[in-house]
């Protein structure tokens, strides 16, 4: 009973933890999303620019940090630094092709009303018009990082830490559905187009055991996705 109960508040410590992580991202976007609404104001735009900086840079190093100290407590998956060569940047490109086709897809069945805009990426695009740049590179830049550190590395660290094949589906699997319903925060056909994004990426990274190279992945599906912008 007692070894229950202490694995009941283990993994409600777990939760709590990576629930904190997300919130501090979510102020981190959330600034940016002030800064984008004040852009008639740019005295306000500058200075919550100024502090979104900041904020992002404590950031990215606390996020960094407890993910390389996870690896250090507990890594039986081996994730490290898989070197770059014709063969990983070829099966690189092989991830790439398929999120592609999960794009086109999805940009198919939303051509012919099967589904609607994702409101998510609505709200981007008005946000880019809005302020480009800033949107823009946070976009492309900083959230691929940041996302992958903490829906990948630090979640699956946390919850699925075993390296057996049903750890790693299911730890994918949850990954890839959280992912995507907090891009959509509902319950709609949506919520799979983009989990099967994060099922991609999730997959990158236990195939190459690196989180440089699903970063590599979220990175160019994110410059794609905003390419009409620049």
């Amino acid at each position: 009973m007692r070894n229950i109960v202490n694995d009941g508040l283990d993994w409600l410590s777990r939760s709590l933890k990576w629930i904190g992580f997300l919130a501090i991202y979510l102020i981190d976007t959330g600034i940016l999303t002030f800064a984008t609404a004040m852009v008639k104001r740019p005295g306000v735009v500058n200075r919550s620019i100024g502090v979104m900086l900041i904020y992002s840079a404590l950031l990215l190093a606390l996020i960094t940090w407890r993910y390389q100290k996870q690896l250090m407590q507990n890594n039986p998956r081996h994730f490290g630094h898989t070197r770059f060569t014709t063969k990983t940047v070829t099966q690189l490109i092989g991830f790439f092709l398929l999120m592609l086709a999960i794009q086109f897809a999805w940009n198919l069945l939303i051509n012919t009303h099967v589904l609607s805009d994702p409101a998510n990426q609505t709200a981007l695009n008005s946000q880019v018009l809005q302020l480009p740049f800033w949107n823009l590179a946070y976009s492309i830049l900083f959230a691929p990082v940041i996302e992958e550190l903490i829906f990948r590395g630090i979640f699956l660290n946390y919850f699925f830490r075993g390296n057996s094949r049903t750890l790693n589906f299911l730890g994918v699997f949850m990954s890839g559905l959280i992912f995507g319903y907090l891009h959509t925060m509902s319950l709609t056909p949506t919520l799979i187009m983009y989990a099967a994004l994060g099922w991609v990426l999730g997959a990158a990274y236990l195939h190459f055991r690196d989180i440089r190279y699903n970063t590599t992945l979220h990175f160019l599906n994110n410059a794609m996705s905003l390419m009409a912008f620049m």
